[in-house]
């Protein structure tokens, strides 16, 4: 995804790349300001699921006992299976 693509809604990418069952769990955990962003050097907290996600941007959330912390790398069409769903992010660290 490069810069001239479209940004995804966090809670709707969220859903996409499967790290929750539904967009509303995804808003609500959005909402409760548990995803920290990093764009460009600069770590910012998410706490609207409006918030827009390009790629390059790193997300960091706890979930189910861990720290997950990705890249961006696409949008996503739709919500695919679960290999669909990896292309759309990398794991950092």
């Amino acid at each position: 995804m490069s810069e001239t693509d479209d940004a995804c809604r966090a809670d709707v990418w969220l859903w996409r790349a499967r790290f929750f069952k539904t967009r509303s769990m995804a808003c609500r955990f959005v909402e409760e300001g548990r995803i920290r962003l990093t764009r460009a050097g600069i770590e910012s907290r998410i706490d609207k699921p409006s918030r827009a996600l390009k790629g390059g941007d790193v997300l960091v959330f706890g979930l189910g006992g861990r720290v997950i912390a990705v890249r961006v790398l696409g949008a996503g069409e739709r919500r695919g299976p679960a290999s669909e769903a990896r292309e759309m992010y990398e794991v950092v660290g």
